[in-house]
């Protein structure tokens, strides 16, 4: 599978699905509070994603070697790294959860995710959410023709171990459009000036996870989706959808509700 470029007719459908998934995430936001239960927010963002006219890009996704994905969204919680399913434990006061979210609307994806502290969290994982967010920004910042995805993951990767936390490395952004992995991959480690130079056109996502201990992480249970910490440190990870502009880049997961940019981004 080769990079592919959108034009501007591509560029308006992936703004249109990358607003949407960020608008499901507005809709939950409210509702994310100590005792709901991460299968009732799977639920608030299906009746979203209903009345929004898009479809859940997860429910029944299958890549090769994996069971069908049963849910709209993915949510994980503390020492959960990525791809958690919702369940019926209530969340409770001082747990982190990410929310990722990928809707498919006129055939374009568009994916994107958010943490969230339930009620008042420890000052470590606060701080862990925080610097994650700024981590995200540090690469989005780097976004623009002639740069190489080895400088994006260069800077995550940089400002995450300058913090004392570490980088997961097995899992990475993803060229999305049409189909909802695309190449290229968008590593969160590496080298500056290694790997494929951005050029206009190109969408994909960066979403680092950060751990509060070692980065090492496992699979956890047989649901065949769960990643955990090794060593059951905290995890956080943002997510956004990013497009190359001609002259940088342009942010495609925003709505009414997306948390600022980090002051450092426009200062």
């Amino acid at each position: 599978m080769s990079i592919t470029y959108k034009d501007a007719a591509g560029v308006q459908g992936m703004r249109t699905a990358g607003r949407l998934a960020s608008e499901v995430l507005d809709h939950i936001t409210p509702f994310i509070k100590p005792g709901i239960t991460t299968k009732e927010i799977d639920q608030l963002a299906a009746q979203c994603m209903h009345k929004q006219g898009s479809v859940s890009a997860t429910l029944g996704y299958q890549p090769n070697g994996y069971p069908p994905y049963p849910a709209s969204l993915c949510t994980s919680v503390n020492h959960v790294v990525c791809h958690g399913i919702p369940n019926d434990k209530p969340l409770k006061k001082g747990d982190i959860v990410n929310v990722d979210v990928t809707v498919i609307k006129d055939g374009w994806y568009g994916d994107t995710s958010r943490m969230f502290i339930i009620g008042e969290a420890s000052i470590a994982a606060t701080r862990l959410v925080k610097l994650t967010y700024e981590a995200m920004w540090q690469g989005i910042m780097r976004v623009k023709p002639g740069v190489r995805l080895g400088d994006i993951g260069h800077a995550i990767q940089q400002f995450a171990e300058s913090h004392g936390f570490s980088v997961v490395r097995e899992f990475c952004g993803h060229g999305i459009g049409r189909t909802f992995h695309e190449e290229p991959q968008v590593l969160h480690y590496g080298k500056p000036g290694t790997l494929d130079e951005l050029k206009p056109g190109m969408t994909f996502t960066i979403e680092p996870m950060i751990n509060l201990g070692r980065r090492d992480v496992k699979e956890h249970g047989n649901d065949g989706w769960t990643i955990v910490t090794r060593d059951r440190s905290l995890s956080a990870q943002w997510e956004h959808t990013v497009l190359v502009t001609e002259t940088g880049y342009e942010v495609m997961t925003l709505s009414a509700g997306s948390p600022p940019p980090p002051t450092f981004v426009h200062g």
